[in-house]
């Protein structure tokens, strides 16, 4: 992401708009650059919303970041209209959605830029840290494989100062291998996430989350909005049922970006509201029905 906003002309005093409630390392890498994250707050599934997008934009706007969170697409159709109307790169941060499709699209395709996680937990992972980007730029391609390496033209000519951000080849190697089942990942992630639903559609408690006709999510998470959030964690805890909170602060409440920004008091209603509700099950490939249908079951006991 830092690459991809380097090459989007992004720097120090610019503004890029971004979701509050993602993983650290979309404004991280904005703040990198000396540029300002500019929050925007989210629909009722998390996801960045294109109104809020088109509220924010000033003339510091040099990129929007949308995320697809938990590998739901964000309403790609929206946000590429108004970056086309303002004339505002794209960089998707798609860290969780490989094989995501928007309107049978897949996401990081959009914008000018994709960035992809291959974290272990990811549904294309590697055994340790690492990550790519795509683009239909050869240009900036040639560029960003440039800057991943130093800056090294050759070893003898420095084309820019560039970072230390190559892949390794043992990661590459395990990814190229485990690209081959990513489908079948997918598919019984997806098959999972589908047990929930019809197993907990009836509680009132409970927002499960949707599935328009022109999304295909993947499920790197599957969060539900939970009312008596924090208890039912703990009974499900005491039940031998291991869950997590994806993401319980809002970055804008982060240490970190207090240090930096001092003046905070924007606030974000969806946002703010759904940090207290939302609870992360287990849908990793590797659980059965039998598993999907004991967790319900418990969360059905709880809400009696």
């Amino acid at each position: 992401m830092t690459l991809a906003l380097h090459l989007s002309g992004v720097g120090r005093g610019d503004e890029v708009i971004t979701p509050p409630n993602s993983f650290i390392a979309s404004t991280a890498s904005i703040v990198h650059l000396g540029a300002k994250p500019i929050f925007a707050d989210v629909l009722n599934d998390q996801n960045i919303d294109p109104d809020e997008i088109k509220k924010k934009i000033t003339k510091k706007t040099k990129a929007i970041m949308p995320v697809h969170l938990t590998g739901k697409p964000c309403k790609m159709d929206q946000i590429m209209k108004i970056a086309r109307r303002f004339n505002i790169p794209v960089i998707e941060d798609a860290a969780q959605a490989i094989g995501t499709r928007f309107k049978n699209k897949l996401v990081g395709t959009f914008g000018e830029f994709g960035c992809f996680s291959a974290h272990p937990l990811k549904n294309l992972n590697a055994a340790g840290d690492g990550g790519y980007l795509i683009t239909n730029n050869k240009k900036l391609a040639k560029i960003a494989n440039l800057l991943r390496n130093h800056g090294i033209h050759n070893r003898n000519s420095i084309k820019y100062f560039g970072h230390v951000s190559r892949l390794d080849n043992l990661q590459a190697a395990i990814l190229n291998i485990r690209l081959k089942s990513l489908n079948k990942v997918i598919k019984k992630r997806r098959y999972n996430a589908k047990i929930y639903i019809e197993n907990l559609k009836n509680i009132k408690q409970i927002k499960l989350p949707e599935e328009t006709k022109d999304e295909y999510s993947t499920y790197h998470t599957f969060v539900i909005q939970a009312q008596e959030r924090d208890l039912l964690k703990k009974y499900l805890q005491r039940n031998g049922i291991e869950t997590a909170i994806h993401y319980p602060y809002l970055i804008n409440k982060q240490p970190a970006y207090k240090k930096i920004f001092k003046k905070n008091k924007i606030k974000f209603p969806n946002a703010e509201k759904q940090v207290k509700s939302i609870l992360t099950l287990p849908v990793n490939q590797f659980l059965t029905k039998k598993d999907i249908v004991f967790i319900s079951k418990k969360i059905k006991s709880f809400y009696g």
